[in-house]
């Protein structure tokens, strides 16, 4: 990158004057790959991992592979959108400009989805494995002291969030080299069989191929660190820029560690049957070391805060942008703080909805984030071919492929994963795009109206 500026903005850009209704622009590259990666979340990997090993038989490194493949189409979709279109609605916007206000609409809709129920996987697996260490201690403890912290930090500024990042991907980094170092030690030390992980563990889910792209669907949610990168393009300094690196850098970056660190981690322990599914990975660190649970929890628990630091702050910017457009009521949700210069209001009602965290069991959870995410995903894609393709008439050279073929591949591929999801998952996530089929009719009063937009007109 020729980005070489500090991840922490000046203290000039800190303390500039918030402009009524626009946010600062104190953003470079490296802090915009911090946020990415920091949503992500480096140690996401042991979230769902129980769940993804005993659904695969043992191949979550191979629903890995998949996932990152259909991600890289799209995070080049989100890259090519984020040029044409440098505004914080992300898939909302992209497709709204491109596919019109209805489809927007709905596009944004479900993918409030996933961006309101992150925060919530984020406070529930730091309330589950705090329990796990303090049994004392309720996990509804865990989950509001979250709740808590997450929320004043948003509400301060996107600054304050991007110093914590630093911090919190640097704890996460210690304990990535150690668990990998320690990991393939042990692993060598006992003999395994160093492609255990591509070819399973021998049970009868590891002969069956569809379970690798059901897997590969739930692990969807992994990656949307780099749409979230999209959601601060009006935060960003040279936002066409900056921000499309940042959407490749940590798609490609990320889905790297994932795949390294479930790779030690079936080294370690090469089985499927875990005590708990939702928190198989403590299992796992206890093969590695005893003395690494701690530092473990110590990271996965920033990791996770951090996580509902920066979705939280996605979310809320994606119900401003929303509410700036009228589709939702401006004066609730398109008005920024004249003092933080952040959606406080939306924020706040972001922290309301994560209290579902404390009833809501993590299965569903990872399903119905990876149900708002492919959708989006899929109409993302579809952007890129409709805005330059044919509205741009950009098809000479190699625009033919940039324009129409790799969009269109994208399109097939993240459909494929979204169409492996369960199909409990897809009576929710359909139920949720009926509540937002009945909003949009009230909106346009049955279509007698157009449906508000982003003027991009400035």
């Amino acid at each position: 990158m020729s980005d070489t500026r500090s991840p922490l903005p000046p203290a000039t850009e800190m303390t500039a004057q918030v402009t009524e209704g626009r946010f600062k622009r104190v953003l470079g590259t490296p802090s915009l790959v911090l946020f990415g990666l920091v949503y992500m979340v480096p140690l996401t990997v042991f979230t769902t991992y129980g769940i993804v090993t005993s659904l695969t038989g043992g191949r979550l490194v191979d629903s890995y592979l998949i996932t990152l493949v259909v991600m890289l189409f799209t995070a080049r979709s989100y890259a090519r959108m984020s040029t044409a279109m440098p505004y914080a609605g992300s898939a909302y916007v992209y497709t709204q400009q491109s596919l019109g206000g209805a489809t927007g609409f709905l596009v944004g809709w479900v993918l409030l989805l996933d961006y309101l129920f992150l925060p919530m996987i984020n406070y529930l697996v730091v309330g589950l494995y705090m329990n796990e260490y303090f049994p004392a201690i309720p996990n509804w403890v865990w989950i509001l002291v979250s709740i808590a912290i997450v929320t004043v930090l948003n509400i301060v500024g996107i600054v304050s969030v991007a110093r914590t990042n630093f911090v919190i991907i640097a704890v996460q980094a210690v304990f990535v080299v150690l668990f990998v170092g320690f990991g393939i030690s042990t692993a060598t030390g006992n003999d395994v069989d160093l492609l255990a992980p591509f070819v399973g563990d021998g049970s009868e889910a590891a002969g069956q191929t569809g379970v690798l792209f059901n897997g590969a669907a739930i692990l969807a949610l992994s990656f949307l660190g780099f749409d979230s990168v999209s959601t601060l393009a009006e935060e960003a300094k040279d936002a066409r820029r900056t921000v499309p690196r940042a959407i490749m850098s940590v798609t490609l970056g990320a889905g790297l560690i994932f795949i390294l660190l479930a790779y030690v981690s079936q080294l370690v322990f090469p089985s499927n049957e875990f005590d708990n599914v939702d928190t198989a990975s403590t299992q796992v660190i206890a093969a590695a070391g005893d003395w690494l649970a701690v530092l473990f929890v110590a990271g996965y628990s920033a990791g996770a805060l951090g996580s509902a630091l920066t979705s939280q702050a996605s979310v809320s910017r994606i119900l401003f942008a929303m509410g700036r457009d009228g589709v939702l009521p401006r004066p609730v949700f398109g008005r920024l703080s004249k003092r933080f210069g952040t959606p406080v209001t939306a924020i706040s009602i972001v922290s309301v909805v994560s209290l579902l965290a404390i009833v809501i069991d993590l299965a569903t959870l990872s399903n119905m984030i990876s149900f708002g995410a492919l959708f989006a995903f899929s109409f993302v894609n579809l952007s890129v071919l409709v805005h330059f393709y044919i509205r741009k008439g950009e098809r000479s050279g190699w625009a033919w492929l940039n324009n129409l073929v790799l969009p269109v591949v994208g399109v097939g591929l993240t459909i494929w994963l979204w169409t492996s999801l369960s199909p409990q998952t897809f009576v929710l996530g359909l139920s949720w795009l009926g509540v937002g089929v009945v909003l949009l009719l009230i909106i346009t009063r049955f279509f007698t109206r157009p449906t508000p937009t982003l003027d991009l007109e400035e």
